[in-house]
């Protein structure tokens, strides 16, 4: 267990992640949601910088009934921007951050990923499945005899 105290982020996050930028419609995001299972996406805008984060809850969040709407017609819906509903300036995390915070950052806020920036630009994505990975890696290599 010794050695999960010795990660980074940088060393198991997913990097050059797949990205939509502000006006993506939530018709191509609910296709990319489906065909790669990803529950949220970064947005980025110039330069790779990440503007915000759109995920299956705000895809779902668009559909919430309302005083101005009632029944809200879907393929109205689905021609809104990812900037729409994106959440804005997320909680990001840097490449160098050590593992153990990041088990403690997605434990105390209810994450399932954060985007891994430097200096505002998108570097990769960390997601729960990549800290569980790692502390099943570390748990192996300390493993003694056959």
């Amino acid at each position: 267990m010794f050695e999960f105290l010795q990660y980074r982020v940088e060393d198991v996050m997913t990097p050059d992640p797949v990205t939509v930028t502000p006006q993506t419609r939530l018709r191509e995001l609910e296709a990319l949601f489906e065909s790669h299972d990803f529950n949220g996406v970064p947005v980025v805008g110039d330069d790779h910088h990440l503007l915000g984060v759109v995920t299956k809850y705000d895809l779902l969040r668009a559909f919430g009934l309302s005083t101005q709407s009632i029944v809200p017609h879907y393929d109205d819906i689905m021609e809104q921007t990812a900037e729409s509903v994106m959440t804005a300036d997320p909680i990001t995390v840097t490449p160098d951050l050590p593992l153990s915070r990041l088990l403690q950052l997605l434990l105390d806020r209810h994450n399932k990923s954060f985007p891994v920036t430097r200096e505002g630009r998108l570097l990769g994505i960390v997601a729960r499945e990549d800290v569980l990975k790692a502390l099943r890696r570390a748990t192996q290599h300390g493993e003694v005899g056959p």
